[in-house]
């Protein structure tokens, strides 16, 4: 299977998909694909059937005998039989779809299969029976049967727990967003600051530069604003209503309101359980709900506290649903009026700097240490990176750690790598290296963490005094991260 020259990346989603299709081995087999919307998974499995002669069927919301027609007549049109076919229920289909498999190893897509399960809460179960071991349609089946589906909620249950369809996969592929990387060479953007404000906008999901902003991107530093005013905040683009889309296109989501506005409280600043209860001025148990099903959606994330127990904080998984709950929502009616959002962006622009850029960047420098860091300059190689909050107890302050890199755990106690912090706009210098000496000081008092070879990482967007690269030259524990290291343009 040859990858389409047009698809940019994508190169694991790919062979995992021609190892899983070309596998030569007899039966009938069963993948399963998920993924936010807009990254791009219907443009590959529609390219995995059309390079390996496969059959590809995208489902509809509709009633189940409307579903069972336009299967039957796609199928009909791809198979060319002597008469053509009309199944009478899903058995029947599922059994026809085995059968293209009887030759060779053959692709078959099921596109947006949370539609059909919708109607018929029974086609897990009837998938299960037609992969039955011994059963013969699967054994003389080579048919690689995919289901994809974009709502995250149902996918994640297709394969847990007792549901029918558990330990029949042999294959599991998520389609992710772009990282920050990649997301900046498909916008073909060569300046890592601008690379960075755009990312915070549109995150790395592809189909939001090809048809949501017609291939739009800023032309250079100078052009930022003016592209934000004419793409994001233009309401003639699909972009400007894309958020709301986003949540109206969950199945879960039902009380739209409530979703709306805990997302609205986490764009805000509030990052706890409480905090999110106390702007919605209700109690954090009654919020529980919405924000697990917001979790299960892909649009809310949980982050644990690397250095207190039970202390999450939350943060919005999608950057455009959180540009614009902070920037666009409270304005909305404004930005419906035409030629309003010049004035508009430019009364918010600090807020984006503070509540949407601000954030953004320390996130991509946890991905950064996670995903893309030298080992040599962390310490070592990550087991997980995330934030946290320090207790100060002489001082009966709490000092927050934008950055925790911990190493794999080689006895009683998992090596801290690092620990940093991540600014945006702040040109950083000595104040924020002994800063981090003093919390490293009291990690180590408090003994959860080895802090024997801790590094001190201090990340900024504005770059560093002569101070700062003073204390980086003569301490090797000190490491000054720029956007250039982040982006890998060093």
């Amino acid at each position: 299977m040859d990858k389409p020259v047009e698809m940019f990346d994508r190169d694991y989603e790919w062979s995992a998909l021609a190892r899983f299709i070309e596998d030569d081995q007899p039966g009938a087999t069963l993948g399963v694909v998920s993924g936010r919307r807009r990254q791009g998974k219907t443009f590959l499995l529609d390219a995995a059937c059309r390079a390996a002669g496969g059959f590809y069927f995208g489902a509809t919301e509709a009633a189940d005998a409307e579903s069972l027609r336009r299967m039957s007549a796609a199928l009909t049109a791809h198979v060319r039989p002597a008469s053509p076919y009309h199944f009478s229920d899903w058995a029947e289909a599922v059994d026809a779809l085995l059968a293209l498999g009887a030759e060779r190893p053959v692709p078959v897509v099921i596109d947006e299969f949370p539609y059909l399960a919708k109607a018929s809460p029974e086609l897990p179960s009837i998938i299960q029976e037609a992969l039955r071991t011994l059963r013969d349609q699967r054994i003389g089946s080579r048919t690689r049967l995919l289901l994809c589906g974009s709502a995250l909620s149902f996918m994640g249950r297709l394969l847990s727990g007792n549901a029918p369809l558990r330990g029949r996969a042999g294959l599991e592929l998520v389609v992710r967003p772009l990282d920050h990387r990649l997301a900046a060479e498909f916008w073909n953007i060569t300046d890592p600051r601008l690379a960075m404000q755009v990312n915070a906008i549109v995150g790395g999901t592809p189909a939001y530069r090809r048809e949501f902003a017609r291939g739009d991107t800023p032309n250079g530093a100078d052009d930022f604003d003016d592209w934000v005013v004419r793409t994001v905040l233009n309401p003639e683009t699909p972009l400007f209503r894309e958020a709301r889309y986003l949540l109206a296109e969950e199945p879960d989501l039902r009380d739209t309101a409530l979703y709306l506005s805990v997302l609205a409280a986490v764009a805000d600043g509030n990052a706890t359980r409480g905090g999110m209860a106390g702007y919605l001025e209700r109690k954090a148990t009654d919020i529980a709900h919405p924000i697990n099903v917001l979790e299960d959606a892909g649009l809310l994330h949980r982050d644990a506290d690397a250095f207190r127990d039970n202390r999450p904080t939350y943060r919005i998984a999608e950057p455009l649903i959180g540009f614009y709950h902070a920037i666009m929502r409270p304005v909305w009616d404004q930005l419906e009026r035409p030629g309003s959002a010049a004035r508009v962006w430019q009364a918010s622009r600090r807020r984006f700097t503070s509540n949407v850029l601000g954030p953004h960047f320390e996130q991509v420098c946890r991905d950064w240490a996670l995903h893309h860091a030298d080992p040599e300059v962390i310490g070592g190689l990550p087991a997980r990176v995330g934030r946290g909050v320090v207790h100060d107890p002489k001082a009966r302050i709490g000092h927050e750690v934008d950055v925790a890199v911990i190493g794999i755990a080689d006895g009683t106690r998992p090596p801290l790598l690092a620990i940093g912090e991540a600014k945006w706009n702040d040109t950083m210098g000595i104040a924020h290296i002994e800063r981090l000496r003093r919390i490293r000081d009291l990690i180590t008092q408090a003994g959860r963490y080895d802090t024997s070879s801790t590094r001190l990482l201090c990340l900024s967007g504005a770059g560093f005094n002569d101070k700062a690269y003073a204390a980086a030259q003569t301490d090797p524990d000190i490491q000054l991260v720029d956007l250039e290291a982040l982006y890998g343009m060093e």
